[in-house]
């Protein structure tokens, strides 16, 4: 689970808190949240924090046991948890997707759009047309387009929250990422845009930006020394902002993309 690789004293302050399993104020009690990429990393850890706050949640990966696996694990811990599998880069896909959440649970009042993909690792001069293609289509495209599959069933429901998954890479260039980290300043604009839009449907739009995490430990020690950061991040603690987010808390927070990264540079 997304708090299992915490070292002693974070998970301490984790299980300890009052949005941990032990004692989470129902703060998305009532909610379905459909959560992309949601089977591993920062997309489980999502789904379990949303549940763990009361929401139904819809999660969606390109495998089937992923899907299967970590909606089985989250049942386990007592959370109401459904899946389906779905490649975003595809329209049918994501439109079975939604109507999947729909026939599942009735509506979608928040949507974690964590879905990406990397296939280029080197200078961006080498990435050819095949791979912006790519990178575009799932990075941002995709997030743009499952806003607007699932806002007219959040008006339905008298508003929603949204969260696009942006990364550090979009504020601050990283070697080897070039196509990545420019897909990801691009979900920075596309929070931008649409929260103007959709505020008057009562529709908030943020984006989290996550730094370094333990998943990235093959690209430590130069990648922190480039961002500044002191320490690689967790997935719980992505999570944590992911919640604050779409929860009530964060009413008055709307077309802003937090950064959680350690203190790493982060301004364009």
């Amino acid at each position: 689970m997304w708090r299992a690789g915490l070292p002693g004293g974070l998970r301490a302050v984790f299980e300890g808190s009052p949005l941990s399993s032990g004692g989470s104020p129902r703060l998305l009690e009532g909610k379905v949240a459909l959560v992309t990429a949601g089977t591993d990393g920062i997309g489980l850890g999502v789904a379990e924090a949303l549940g763990v706050a009361g929401a139904q949640v819809f999660l969606s990966s390109r495998r089937a046991h992923n899907v299967q696996r970590a909606v089985e694990t989250l049942r386990g811990r007592g959370l109401q948890v459904s899946g389906v599998t779905c490649h975003v880069g595809r329209a049918e896909d994501r439109e079975k997707m939604v109507q999947a959440a729909l026939d599942t649970f009735g509506a979608i009042d928040i949507l974690v759009s964590n879905a990406a993909v990397n296939p280029h690792f080197g200078p961006i001069l080498e990435a050819d047309e095949s791979t912006w293609d790519k990178v575009f289509r799932v990075n941002v495209t995709a997030a743009a387009m499952l806003v607007r599959l699932v806002v007219p069933h959040m008006e339905k429901r008298g508003g929603g929250a949204i969260v696009l998954m942006s990364s550090i890479a979009g504020y601050q260039p990283m070697r080897g990422l070039g196509p990545y980290g420019v897909s990801k300043a691009a979900l920075l604009g596309l929070v931008g845009a649409l929260s103007p839009e959709l505020r008057r449907s009562r529709v908030r739009v943020n984006g989290v930006a996550p730094g370094l995490l333990w998943e990235d430990e093959a690209v430590r020690e130069q990648a922190l020394k480039e961002l500044g950061a002191d320490r690689l991040g967790a997935p719980a603690e992505v999570a944590q902002a992911v919640l604050f987010l779409v929860s009530p808390l964060a009413s008055f927070v709307a077309g802003q993309t937090l950064v959680v990264a350690g203190g790493a540079w982060s301004r364009l």
